[in-house]
């Protein structure tokens, strides 16, 4: 009899330092903000935001203390702000100084610059405008120097968009200190937050849809996808090697690993047997299905949700993109970090925002009951990396397969500035997504700006 492949075991956790420090410090801003502009209202509908789940829909509400209407509103808003937010970045260019949510139902999206004179265009597009004194691409460069040279004593670096500043987390006093003096980097550009949680992955699973690696440890699917005719699934590279074996949560021998990095990035792919079919669903809370149709990266400020072979479904918001975590076994980056629990038993599988799956988790610590930081690999570059496509509900073509009119493809992972020709016009993506059918750029303004 044939088994239907994992409906995506949303299970996540891995491993990292728990930052111990209050809230964030947030940069002024300078007027309250509107409702987004016209151009992007269809970013929820393009988006499918408002067919999520009821169980996703009260993960959110007991997790972010969030009402029936405004767990529903905030996932509509998100959509709307990422839109925004993407076409305000291209817009500003070398001033772009990040852009987040806030509010229950994520009604304000800021937008940070260096330059007063931005103002009017950010709350034109109907954002609310914060004057700060660095650059996006200036932090981005501070981070990346600090992390070609950090160690185990600073785990965990970030661009807290908030704050304007680089985050280091150090585990020993004045490790932070040293690791600024030995790169030049400075000071000002950084803030440093004590941490006693040493990063460290955690392989051991049990529950819900996990898979066994050589017949011995477990951990879990992370999306569902296809490769030409293979069915398959992405994972975290920390789980396994390429051609290291699986096994089925039922000890059904299930496939084996394609590609594996770790560390660097945490990536990962399963090719599954014949006996195994993926499809386009996230187990959520009591085995119910949750349905995936794109994977859009959703903004700072929004609501990312898992489900956990130890601990269920469990949400909470996405604080920072492109972070870098130092494990003992070496540095991955790119990985975005949440305010999402965990507990060991969840590695490896899904996290979701909406309808839109956001990556694998790599890392984490604390716990359900008195909290945790989360770190999930982005599912996008896992894609690109191996040519993969997402099992969504109303999948279209693959990679490759022709379309007509232009050089955009569904089945192509693009990212943000990439440009593309369909019908005889040129566009530039604004936000980074896998393309599918229905999705071509003159129908979805929310991820594509003609040029």
């Amino acid at each position: 009899m044939l088994k239907r492949h994992a409906r995506a075991a949303c299970t996540a956790l891995a491993a990292a330092g728990l930052l111990l420090a209050g809230g964030q410090a947030g940069a002024a801003t300078a007027d309250s903000g509107t409702a987004p502009a016209a151009s992007t209202r269809s970013a929820a509908v393009a988006l499918r935001a408002a067919d999520a789940r009821p169980e996703l829909l009260a993960a959110m509400q007991r997790d972010l203390g969030l009402t029936p209407t405004q767990a529903k509103a905030r996932l509509v808003n998100e959509a709307e702000a990422g839109a925004t937010a993407a076409l305000l970045r291209d817009r500003l260019a070398a001033g772009f100084a990040g852009a987040w949510v806030d509010g229950p139902d994520a009604k304000t999206l800021t937008v940070a610059t260096t330059r007063p004179a931005d103002a009017a265009a950010i709350r034109a597009a109907g954002a609310r405008p914060a004057v700060v004194p660095h650059a996006l691409g200036v932090l981005d460069t501070a981070k990346a120097a600090l992390d070609r040279a950090a160690t185990a004593t600073t785990p965990v670096r970030y661009v807290d968009q908030r704050s304007n500043t680089v985050v280091v987390e150090e585990t020993a006093p004045g490790a932070a200190a040293r690791l600024l003096a030995a790169t030049g980097t400075d000071s000002a550009l950084v803030r440093v937050v004590r941490t006693t949680q040493a990063p460290r992955p955690l392989y051991d699973l049990r529950g819900g849809d996990a898979y066994y690696m050589n017949g011995s440890g477990r951990c879990s699917v992370g999306f569902p996808v296809t490769k030409g005719t293979t069915q398959g699934f992405a994972t975290a590279g920390h789980c396994g090697r390429a051609g290291t074996t699986t096994s089925g949560y039922n000890q059904v021998a299930q496939g084996s690993f394609q590609g594996s990095v770790f560390p660097g990035s945490d990536m990962a792919w399963v090719a599954a047997n014949g006996q195994w079919t993926a499809t386009p669903y996230v187990k959520g809370s009591g085995g119910a299905n949750v349905q995936v149709t794109g994977s859009v990266l959703q903004p700072v400020g929004a609501s990312v949700c898992r489900s956990g072979s130890t601990t269920g479904w469990h949400c909470g918001t996405i604080q920072q993109h492109n972070t870098s975590v130092t494990y003992p076994e070496g540095t991955i980056s790119g990985v975005t970090r949440t305010t999402v629990c965990a507990e060991p038993g969840d590695s490896g599988g899904s996290y979701i925002s909406g309808s839109q799956a956001q990556g694998v988790t790599s890392g984490g610590s604390g716990n359900c009951s008195s909290g945790g930081t989360t770190f999930f690999q982005p599912l996008n570059p896992i894609l690109s990396a191996y040519g993969l496509t997402l099992k969504t509900t109303g999948s279209g073509p693959g990679p490759g397969d022709p379309e007509p009119g232009g050089t955009w493809k569904a089945g192509t992972v693009y990212k943000a500035g990439d440009t593309v020709t369909h019908g005889g016009a040129s566009y530039r993506c604004i936000q980074g997504h896998q393309a599918q059918t229905g999705w071509e750029p003159p129908n979805v303004p929310a991820l594509w700006q003609r040029l």
